[in-house]
């Protein structure tokens, strides 16, 4: 005759949870929660019309489209996926920082000591809102993007400084007329990051970018 298994010991027994309650989608949603505030960085960046500043938070999509799209530029061995991933994250810490943009004082904020332990510090707390293995993980693409130095970040990077050059062209001018930059300073801040992971895209994008500072004068 079969008989019913023996219920476990009281002690023994899972705790019971309230519903709605799990420590790790709390904390996945925290940080999900606050990422939504990267929406609200405004870049000095223009949209390509033009009619307005992008946020943050729109120039992490157009980075990952870029790389879906331009992924035939990417150098051997280099994981699209990956660095869609980079991308996505590399600019979080901006709901902290703001944008610093690269051609404003001098081009000298952007990589001031000042900036990077800035940033540094937002890494720390944004990433820490998740559960350990994805804070670990997502902050180790972030350092890697940062670092510049593996082949998936160094494409990434050359992605992250192309995109405002695009956009530059389409409206006008956009931030290369408000911080005056010449055409020697977007080579050396700009191009040159550009040329070491996608050369055939600097060369396509100085052919574009050059007669705007020639007519300029």
């Amino acid at each position: 005759m079969d008989t019913l298994p023996h219920p476990l010991p009281a002690e023994k027994l899972p705790a019971a949870q309230p519903t709605g309650t799990d420590p790790r989608l709390d904390a996945q949603f925290a940080f999900l929660n606050e990422a939504d505030r990267l929406k609200s960085v405004l870049r000095a960046t223009t949209l390509c019309d033009g009619s307005r500043r992008e946020n943050s938070g729109e120039h992490s999509w157009h980075l990952a489209l870029y790389a879906m799209v331009l992924a035939d530029q990417a150098p051997e061995g280099v994981r699209i996926d990956r660095v869609i991933r980079m991308l996505i994250l590399h600019d979080l810490v901006e709901i902290d920082t703001g944008d610093v943009p690269i051609h404003s004082a001098g081009g000298q904020a952007h990589a001031s000591s000042d900036t990077i332990q800035a940033e540094q510090r937002a890494a720390g707390r944004i990433f820490g809102l998740l559960p350990a293995d994805q804070a670990t993980a997502f902050r180790a693409l972030w350092d890697e993007f940062e670092a510049s130095e593996t082949p998936d970040a160094v494409f990434a990077k050359s992605l992250d400084r192309v995109q405002p050059v695009l956009a530059n062209l389409q409206s006008g001018g956009g931030t290369w007329s408000s911080y005056n930059v010449t055409w020697d300073q977007l080579t050396a801040r700009v191009g040159q990051k550009i040329a070491r992971g996608a050369p055939r895209i600097w060369d396509w994008v100085a052919a574009k970018a050059r007669p705007w500072f020639d007519h300029r004068g």
